[in-house]
This record gives structure tokens, sequence and C-alpha cells, in this order.
């Protein structure tokens, strides 16, 4: 299974950008977590299909409504563990 892990910069914490993410993720059928870096970036791994990682990284760029995304980085590879649902990680 093939997964990504993206970072989301720019103004991404505290604009409910991690539930956006999660329903995307529900919408998209991928698996994984999100989560909020210390730098105040937001971290994602997800797994699926490489249509659905792709559309994933496509909206991430966009963000939800509050959000201002400056950049977004994608490292593409093979997944190492298997994840069974997409949540939020504290």
């Amino acid at each position: 299974m093939n997964q990504v892990l993206v970072s989301v910069q720019g103004m991404v914490q505290g604009v409910c950008f991690r539930a956006w993410t999660m329903d995307l993720a529900a919408r998209l059928d991928l698996k994984g977590w999100v989560r909020n870096t210390p730098d105040g970036s937001v971290e994602i791994l997800a797994q699926g299909k490489d249509t659905s990682l792709k559309k994933l990284i496509e909206l991430l760029r966009e963000g939800p409504v509050l959000a201002r995304v400056s950049r977004v980085d994608a490292e593409h590879g093979v997944a190492k563990e298997k994840f069974d649902k997409f949540s939020v990680k504290y």
C-alpha cells in the first residue's frame, strides 16, 4: 500500500485544519493520522490509492476556509505500518 507524509505550513493551527483533514480523508477512503507539530505546521500521514493521495495533496494546498496555506511538502513511499482508520494524533 502506498502512503504520503505531508507537512502543511502557514496559518494552519487553530483553524479546524485537523477536523477538516479527517473529513477529507474519510471522503477519499484514506487511513492514517493528522497532528499539529511544535513548529506550527500540520503533519499528515495518509495511506490509500494513489489517486486519493494525489487528490489529498491537491486539496491540502487549499485548506479549510479559515486556513492560509503557504507551503505543502509531500514524501511518497510504501507503507511500513498499516492503519485501520484515520485519526487525530495529540
